[in-house]
């Protein structure tokens, strides 16, 4: 008996040794993986590296050649929350995740749209912008256009941003016509403006901004939002500890009424515009 009770005895304490050395090893796996954290990159080197590619009035350059717009407030307001500078990489926005993979910089903030393919290669923090897309026209098509199918032709051409989210929406929904992509929405705008396009599709407010400034050559036939989605930070994957905390900065600023008041000021008016380059 006593016997059984030594190696019962043993056998606890080598079974206690043994779970406390798995506890230890979680630990330092979790302490590891916080460590690595972009979190705490960021706070160590002093910046936080925001990718993005300049689209108004998202991302712009102002008169003295500096970045204003939506994006920038939101990036420069996170940055200060977390006690650091800003840096911005502006990048082409068909490489931009790539860039981000690469570790080029820390996010992208840069109005990119939550979809599921990009998903599979990024985390996508909750929204911090709500938008959707409407279809400017040139009035050269005024009258034949009544619906999305009067669109649907092979003699309809669409000026698109490469890799941007109304590509894949012109595919499904206007699959007889045709498309050519530019790396800028200025460029995709200046093709319908030159007549070698019909329409082109992006996101609000810059349709809207665009039928305003160019009223003579563009019109909207369908005043309709397509696509209504919502904008998010882009972050590598395998990082709680990021994912974790730009979740809930994403959530207090929604509730202290700053990224609505930003939201409003940057898509809603026109007061910004003399910010901008003649």
């Amino acid at each position: 008996m006593l016997r059984r009770l030594q190696a019962l005895a043993a056998a606890i304490c080598i079974g206690g040794i043994a779970t406390s050395s798995g506890v230890a090893e979680a630990q330092d796996a979790r302490q590891a993986l916080a460590a690595g954290s972009m979190i705490e990159q960021v706070k160590a080197r002093g910046s936080l590296i925001v990718g993005l590619s300049t689209f108004v009035p998202w991302a712009m350059l102002d008169q003295n050649g500096d970045l204003v717009g939506f994006e920038i407030d939101v990036a420069t307001r996170l940055a200060e929350d977390m006690g650091v500078e800003v840096e911005f990489v502006p990048t082409a926005w068909d490489g931009i995740i790539p860039a981000l993979i690469a570790g080029r910089f820390d996010l992208i903030i840069s109005g990119m749209t939550i979809t599921t393919p990009r998903n599979l290669t990024v985390n996508f923090t909750e929204p911090y912008a709500l938008s959707g897309m409407r279809i400017a026209v040139s009035r050269q098509q005024e009258g034949a256009i009544g619906s999305l199918e009067d669109m649907n032709r092979p003699d309809f051409t669409f000026a698109l941003r490469r890799g941007a989210t109304p590509v894949p929406f012109v595919q499904a929904t206007f699959p007889e016509a045709q498309i050519l992509q530019f790396d800028e929405d200025g460029a995709s705008l200046q093709e319908v403006l030159n007549g070698n396009a019909d329409a082109t599709v992006a996101t609000e407010p810059t349709p809207s901004r665009y039928v305003i400034e160019y009223a003579e050559q563009l019109y909207m036939p369908i005043d309709e939002l397509f696509n209504v989605s919502g904008q998010a930070m882009a972050l590598r994957k395998g990082d709680p500890d990021a994912l974790s905390f730009l979740n809930t900065w994403v959530g207090m600023q929604w509730r202290s009424g700053f990224l609505e008041e930003r939201h409003d000021y940057w898509f809603r008016t026109q007061d910004w515009a003399e910010l901008l380059p003649n």
